[in-house]
């Protein structure tokens, strides 16, 4: 076992996502310990908060519906961006995806991901590599849960999903109606009131939607 994944278990619980209880994942039970354990890392190795740590509102609404509409990813290869904690890439396992490449450039993500897919005996790739730049992912469907914290994020997100999109790959979202969320180009399929920690969402019953991109 990795550093990293000792780090992890020893600051996290494995606990049922409130809103998805068939996927368990390493989850802090309180926000600021664990932010304050990892400063020193962000600081000297330029590394993101800890998101993996939580199912975040989007995330959590995502996966609930792959899993209730498992036909959207059955047989079909998929690429979990911004993975986090890789919540919505075990769903879509779960519901019968050919393939998960989980992607995140947070290096505790990967080791989250690796501890999550574990705990929910699946299988899933994860890559560190920044895909924004790139071309098109060699996948049929992305899936992303809560892109929208940031404009410059939001924004080099949206880019590369319509580039995808140009080679016939079906976009779905998951968020919360953050407020760089797009307002336009997107098709709203559910929504859902997310139970979820009040120390990062703000409220214990957040709202969150999910949204395929027009193509």
């Amino acid at each position: 076992m990795t550093d990293t994944e000792s780090f992890i278990r020893a600051q996290t619980r494995a606990l049922p996502v409130p809103s998805v209880p068939s996927i368990r994942l390493y989850q802090a039970d309180e926000v600021t310990p664990l932010w304050l354990m990892t400063e020193q890392d962000m600081q000297t190795q330029r590394l993101a908060p800890p998101f993996w740590a939580f199912a975040w509102s989007g995330g959590q609404a995502l996966a609930r519906y792959i899993l209730e509409h498992p036909e959207i990813v059955r047989g079909r290869r998929v690429l979990d961006i911004a993975c986090g904690s890789g919540l919505v890439g075990i769903a879509a396992i779960k519901a019968g995806a050919k393939s998960v490449l989980c992607n995140d450039i947070d290096a505790y993500a990967g080791a989250a991901v690796a501890l999550n897919a574990e705990l929910n005996a699946v299988e899933l790739a994860f890559t560190g590599e920044n895909l924004l730049a790139g071309s098109a992912p060699d996948a049929d469907i992305i899936l992303a849960g809560d892109i929208c914290y940031e404009k410059p994020m939001t924004d080099a997100m949206l880019t590369y999903f319509r580039r995808a999109a140009l080679h016939k790959i079906e976009v779905y979202i998951g968020d919360p109606h953050r407020t760089y969320f797009p307002k336009t180009g997107l098709i709203r399929l559910a929504d859902y009131d997310i139970l979820t920690n009040a120390d990062i969402e703000d409220a214990a019953i957040k709202p969150a939607s999910v949204w395929k991109l027009e193509n």
